[in-house]
Parts: structure tokens; sequence; C-alpha cells
């Protein structure tokens, strides 16, 4: 604590000169010097007072403010120690939380790395899924384009296709999205293709190799003369017997001999045992008809059609029914016989390579 400065000493009053001798009749001079002196003495201690009035009042001033100056430097000691303690608490928990975040940061590592794995783990499964199907469907297109070339169909073309799109629709893979459409396009190309009905042109065919035994040749004998004698001999008897006599022996001799119209002389020239062996070379006509068909091989099978057709008009009854039926079909048959080529799924199966390569 400083000291305050002393207060100056108080002025004293001027000393006066040595006053000169007065006279007898003048008052003494300390009768009319005492009312200055008291003025004077009065003003000094005013003054005094004044002046330790002010120093009582600057000290308690100044012990005021060194009680506030103690005060606040007790607060600020004690809020440095508290900081100190707030900082060292602080820095716990920064190296706590430093740690911490050194855990996590290891722990979110090995998550992303397993979910990484993970991912791997399953875009392996759905490729290996997705591949699976592929082949599938691959296997099963290749097989249905086998079988529609064997048996001139697309019907199981357009099964396996139709399959194929039904479990490409159940997978619901975006990136198999462009396969399906190529099914579709595939689909509505067979649909609207001109394809020969080979199964209804063998069953047709078929039909006419089991007429052929019951086709009558041009020089046989008519079955209604061949009736006609039962259903007479089945009449009831008129007449006497040489009436009898008479029309058995006309008839017989009507059977002797026969007038027709026949356009083709091998037809007459043709024994009626050699019948036999001209079905059976028409059943190999239309045989090899079914082949050349089964094999692809149109203009064979039209070929083999005309040639059975000539047979037919050359060597059998023209005005017979059965002859006529025959020969409908085989117009038929060869209007049906088409030289289109079978539909294919190329565009499918590069879809499919295409979707397999992960393109």
């Amino acid at each position: 604590m400083s000291s305050l400065p002393p207060a100056p000493p108080p002025e004293l009053p001027p000393v006066l000169p040595a006053a000169a001798p007065v006279p007898a009749h003048q008052p003494p001079p300390e009768v009319r010097a005492a009312p200055w002196s008291r003025a004077a003495l009065l003003a000094l201690i005013l003054l005094a007072a004044a002046g330790l009035l002010s120093s009582v009042m600057l000290w308690q001033r100044l012990s005021a403010i060194q009680e506030q100056l103690a005060r606040q430097s007790a607060d600020t000691g004690a809020n440095a120690i508290e900081a100190r303690a707030l900082a060292r608490q602080a820095q716990d928990v920064a190296r706590d939380t430093a740690a911490r975040q050194v855990v996590m940061e290891s722990r979110l590592s090995e998550v992303a790395l397993q979910r990484t794995q993970l991912e791997e783990l399953m875009q392996s499964l759905s490729r290996s899924r997705d591949e699976n199907l592929l082949v599938d469907i691959e296997s099963a297109l290749r097989l249905a384009q086998q079988q529609t070339q064997l048996t001139g169909s697309p019907e199981p073309l357009l099964a396996a296709l139709g399959t194929a799109d039904q479990r490409l629709a159940r997978a619901a893979q975006p990136r198999l999205a462009r396969l399906r459409a190529s099914i579709a396009r595939d689909i509505q190309r067979i649909k609207s293709a001109a394809v020969t009905d080979v199964p209804g042109l063998l069953a047709r065919v078929d039909d006419i190799v089991r007429q052929v035994d019951e086709l009558p040749v041009a020089n046989a004998v008519p079955a209604r003369a061949l009736n006609e004698s039962p259903r007479r001999d089945a009449a009831p008897s008129a007449g006497s017997w040489w009436v009898r006599w008479r029309d058995a022996v006309l008839e017989d001799a009507r059977a002797l001999v026969r007038v027709s119209r026949i356009d083709q002389p091998e037809a007459v020239l043709l024994a009626p045992e050699q019948a036999f062996f001209l079905r059976e070379n028409l059943k190999l006509k239309l045989l090899n008809v079914r082949l050349s068909l089964l094999s692809r091989q149109t203009d064979a099978a039209r070929a083999d059609v005309l040639a059975a057709t000539s047979a037919l008009n050359k060597y059998f009854d023209p005005a017979s029914r059965r002859t006529q039926a025959v020969a409908t079909q085989m117009q038929q048959v060869q209007a049906q016989l088409r030289s289109a080529e079978l539909p294919r799924v190329d565009e499918t199966l590069a879809a499919i390579a295409t979707a397999a390569a992960g393109k």
C-alpha cells in the first residue's frame, strides 16, 4: 500500500517589521494586532481540518479500492483455478473423444469392408442366378428351335418364348429388359410369318395313304355289275323256267363284253394282278412326300405330290367318288406346300449372349 504525501505545513503570517516608536497617546500595538492573529489562526485551523478531513476521506477511498482489488484478485484466482480445472477436464474429454473417434473409425472401416464384401457376394449371387436363368432360357430356346425344325410347326418355339418371358418377368432385373423386348419382337415376327402346317399336311397324307387300297383302277369291273346278279337271284321267281334261263344267258353274255372309255392306254394294258403293286407304288410316293416334309425338302415333296397325282389320274377310275376325293386332297396338299423359311430366334439369342457378357 502506498503512503500519502505529507501535507504541506500551514502558512505562517508574515513577520511585520519593527514599528517605530509611537507616541504616548496611541494604544499599544498588541491590542491592534489581536483580531488579525485570531482570524489567521482560525483559517489555519480550518485549513488543517479540511486537509485532515480530505486525508481521511482519501484514506477510506483507498481502503475501499484496496478491498475491491483484493476481492477481484480473489475472484480472478478462483476463476483461474476453475478455468484450469475445466481446461483439464476438457483435455480429458478431448482425449477420450479422440480415442472413441479412433475406435469408431476403425469399426466404421470394418463395417464398410463388410458391406463391400456383402454387396460383392450379393452381386455374385445375383449374377450367378441371372447366368443360370440365361443358360436355361438359351437351352430351352435352342431345343424348341430344333423341335420346330423337326415338326415344321412354330408352336414349340412360341411356347418356349412365352415361358422365357414369364421367367424374366418374375426375375424383375432391369438389365434384362432388353432381352424381354427382343423376345416380344421375335414372338410377333413368328406369329406373323407364313409357315407350312407340316403336322396338318402329314395327317392329310396319312389319310390319303389309308384310302389308296380302296381306289378302283381304270380297267376294273364295275361294282354294280357284280352286285346285280345276287339281287336278281334274291328276287322272287316269275314266269316259267325257260324265261329265267334266257335272262341268265343274256346276263352272262353282257358280262363277257364291257364297253368303256379309257383315255390312258396303259390302264387297259395293266393286268388285274398288278393293281396291288400299283397301289403300293402310289403309297411309296406318298410316303416320300411325308419324308420330304419331315426333312424340310419342300421342292421334293411338291414333286412327289405331282407324281402321285399323275399316277392317280392315269391308272385309277376318274369317275369314282373315292378317286375324286383323293384327287381333291392331293390338290389341297399341293396348295398348302410352301417354301417359306422356318422362323428363327437369332435376335433373342444375341440378346442373351449380350446379357450374359454383362453389357
